[in-house]
């Protein structure tokens, strides 16, 4: 059974910043467990987290793009989306896990549906695209190779520990979806999209 929303907000207090229990170099996972900080499982969710700061880059910048009407409420909801997916990251526990706010198949729905809408409305490649294209579609470039190194974390902790079901097809599914928010980005503020040209090497 998930816990109800009033249930996840009463279990957040944050009363003092500094815990100094971390001076060693170990962090506590949800459950109690404590592991060094270069675990597999902190690597995964720490990376996810990294991501979750990129894409406040992206909302940021999202708010002088004529990309942001559409866009800027997607990406929030994505935030929320990976902050649940970092907590069931911390959760190492099976049983405990189940009860996490978690990503589901439904998730990975909605950014498959946005994402056909918007590349209907883009030109066919002939070329890999540079990171590039205008401030907003840099971030959203920005935003998409930090997830894909997030999906490399979070599948090294899968070799070796439980991870929910739906976590690594979420990855797989967003970084696809930044991708395209990047090109869409770039349309909607005129910019060029640089294409990679090999002869100029």
């Amino acid at each position: 059974m998930r816990l109800r929303r009033r249930e996840v907000r009463d279990m957040v207090r944050i009363n003092k910043v500094y815990t100094k229990v971390g001076d060693k170099g170990t962090t506590m996972l949800v459950g109690g467990d404590r592991v060094p900080k270069d675990s597999l499982r902190i690597e995964a969710y720490g990376t996810v987290d990294e991501l979750n700061a990129v894409l406040g880059l992206c909302r940021t910048v999202l708010a002088r793009s004529k990309a942001g009407p559409k866009l800027s409420s997607i990406v929030a909801r994505v935030q929320n989306e990976l902050f649940n997916l970092g907590s069931e990251l911390a959760t190492p526990d099976e049983v405990r896990r189940a009860r996490q706010p978690a990503v589901a198949e439904r998730h990975v729905l909605a950014l498959e549906k946005e994402i056909d809408e918007l590349n209907e409305e883009l030109p066919e490649l002939r070329s890999f695209i540079l990171p590039g294209g205008g401030e907003a579609s840099s971030f959203f470039h920005l935003a998409r190779t930090t997830c894909r190194r997030a999906e490399r974390r979070i599948v090294s902790l899968a070799r070796a520990e439980g991870v929910g079901e739906m976590s690594i097809k979420y990855m797989n599914r967003l970084s696809d979806a930044l991708f395209v928010f990047g090109r869409w980005a770039s349309r909607m503020d005129a910019e060029p999209e640089p294409l990679w040209e090999p002869e100029k090497t």
